[in-house]
């Protein structure tokens, strides 16, 4: 909904909340359902509902637990059969500056003022580790806001016993404990007051009217920040941007004017404002998001912009470069076509708001942001969240790399008649194995982002395939796939559940960008020599439709299962029986399992 996209406005949203949720429910929308528990220590009620909102726009349906009044603590330290029979797969703790119980006391010794600090830090981490114990799901901490006021002035930043130093000094300990602890994630509170004005936002006469800690007119910033972290954990991030060029990489028209009139670098204002953007756009590239060119323009002209002396992308940094006159909107369709990706995965950017209205009407599940200037591009894009970051895999860092390859491949298959030669050219080397612990934060990725490979779109959080990991009765295995041109990472994965001679399918997925290569065939052959060195004699299948997964619908009848029942809504089961013989399917992937000598791709 663009009401609810950045930048949004909060007093709308907060009068208009209830015909908010009444519109979004009535969208025909596969939602992802999830619990969360908020627990405050001061006034949540609006910010629940307005959190509701932004969700329920990225996809997901939440159910919540709402804590009493100020009752955070005793909900995480104490039983709680409420809670615990809700069973939270997120738990959000709201917590300020207004919850620290133990603040330092000028004229106390500086070896007191630590121990103030240990202790206070100790309650909140007794919290975090009793919650994980129960509950195993993700937690989000907010830290701390600065303070209304500063006793010692300009010092109480350096002087041990000032407050601004002690929610420092704690603040700086929990970034410690999120980053030793996979499961646990900040919501930057600090930051976001500041950003928004510390005096508004700590206006007291919401405190003493509502025992609000934050002006309820920055519910909507909170709660949105609070969105991306859970919408991030879930997988539904962007995965790269469609720019446009003119205007909006630099200023002016490169057709028209030429590249040595374009405005870029810092020899003038404008020039300064699209350099910068340009700087934010490639440091986007370095933490894996895939850069493309979607533009009306001639092909040279477009690569004459992007070599300009004072241009910091270059045509190199782009991997799929659109510069035609066919409509944006079709660009972007092809463009996804290309990188294996949904449309859904882009967001498009461009300064004109005729091309912005024709793609936001033709592809709804594109992001259009509303770039207005230059100037205030970075600025957009960032507080947008469309790539928010709550972990950061090694493939990630690779992700453009890995298209790059794709692309290569692309072009080499287009010299070979014949696509089995093309598949043996390719060298392909994969690895198969039980889930490995250095691999547990892509698999747990991987659930959550793919969606058109996906059997059942079953969603795991971390803790989720660390429990299947280390469970007996569940069968795990991961894939990994490199050929000559590069390593494309952990690309497939299934979870099977062993009830006696029966092993059920309850996830199976692969990445796109490896699709038709054997790799689905090398995974049920390794699955078979598993499952039968178990002694299990049937693999069932399942197969949930979505409104993505349609290209999966019959795959277990091309892998040789036989269905064996289908319900109205689609939902199919099949079975392969393994008391007969098995035939293995791969003929091109070398496969390297883990009994193997280990490598190191």
């Amino acid at each position: 909904m663009k009401a609810l996209e950045y930048p949004f406005d909060s007093q709308w949203i907060l009068k208009k909340k209830k015909s908010i949720k009444r519109t979004l429910l009535s969208e025909n929308r596969d939602f992802i359902k999830k619990k969360i528990a908020v627990l405050g220590g001061s006034t949540t009620h609006d910010i629940v509902k307005v959190l509701e909102l932004f969700l329920l726009d990225q996809g997901i349906q939440a159910e919540f637990y709402e804590s009493e009044y100020n009752q955070y603590y005793q909900d995480a330290m104490f039983p709680n059969e409420t809670l615990k029979n809700f069973q939270p797969d997120f738990i959000y703790l709201h917590t300020t500056n207004r919850n620290i119980t133990a603040y330092p006391v000028i004229g106390e010794s500086d070896d007191e003022t630590k121990e103030r600090l240990e202790g206070e830090y100790r309650r909140f981490e007794a919290m975090w580790e009793r919650l994980e114990d129960l509950y195993h799901c993700p937690v989000i901490q907010n830290n701390f806001e600065f303070p209304s006021y500063r006793l010692l002035g300009n010092q109480d930043a350096a002087i041990l016993q000032g407050r601004v130093s002690f929610l420092n000094q704690l603040n700086g300990r929990l970034a410690a404990y999120a980053r030793s602890h996979a499961h646990f994630y900040i919501l930057d509170l600090q930051y976001l007051s500041a950003r928004c004005g510390l005096d508004a936002w700590a206006d007291p006469f919401y405190w003493y009217m509502y025992k609000y800690a934050l002006a309820v007119p920055f519910i909507p910033e909170l709660s949105f920040e609070i969105s991306k972290i859970i919408k991030s954990i879930l997988g539904k991030n962007k995965k790269g941007l469609a720019l446009d060029l003119d205007n909006t990489l630099w200023g002016g028209v490169v057709g028209d004017d030429g590249p040595e009139q374009l405005a870029i670098g810092q020899e003038i204002p404008e020039g300064q404002a699209y350099t910068e953007f340009q700087q934010y756009l490639k440091e986007l590239k370095g933490l894996g998001i895939l850069l493309n060119v979607n533009s009306k323009n001639e092909p040279e002209n477009a690569l004459a912009g992007l070599r300009h002396p004072d241009g910091l992308l270059k045509p190199e940094d782009f991997i799929v470069i659109k510069a035609n006159w066919e409509p944006k909107n079709e660009n972007l369709l092809a463009m996804a076509r290309e990188l294996n990706l949904l449309p859904e995965s882009l967001v498009f950017v461009d300064d004109n708001p005729a091309e912005r209205s024709l793609v936001r009407e033709q592809l709804p599940g594109v992001a259009v942001p509303e770039l207005t200037s230059p100037e205030t591009a970075v600025r957009l894009l960032d507080r947008s969240g469309f790539f928010e970051v709550t972990g950061l895999s090694a493939d990630d860092l690779k992700r453009s790399e890995m298209y790059r390859e794709n692309a290569r491949r692309t072009k080499l298959q287009a010299a070979f008649a014949d696509y089995g030669e093309y598949l043996v050219s390719l060298e392909m080397e994969a690895e198969i194995g039980r889930f490995s612990p250095i691999y547990l934060a892509r698999i747990a990725q991987l659930t959550n982002k793919s969606n058109q490979f996906n059997l059942t779109t079953r969603r795991y959080t971390l803790s989720g395939i660390e429990a299947a990991a280390a469970d007996k009765e569940q069968l795990t295995l991961c894939g990994r796939l490199k050929d000559k041109f590069g390593d494309n990472g952990v690309v497939s994965v299934v979870i099977g559940r062993i009830r006696g001679k029966v092993l059920h399918l309850e996830l199976w997925l692969m990445s796109c960008r490896v699709l038709k290569r054997q790799m689905e065939d090398a995974m049920l052959d390794t699955l078979v020599e598993r499952s039968k060195g178990l002694g299990i004699e049937e693999l069932r299948g399942y197969y949930y439709p979505t409104a993505k997964n349609a290209m999966v619908r019959e795959f277990y009848k091309t892998q040789g299962f036989t269905k064996i029942s289908e319900a109205d809504n689609g939902d199919t089961i099949w079975s392969l029986d393994l008391t007969k013989p098995y035939k293995k399917r791969n003929q091109v992937i070398k496969v390297v399992q883990e009994d193997d000598e280990r490598r190191n791709f």
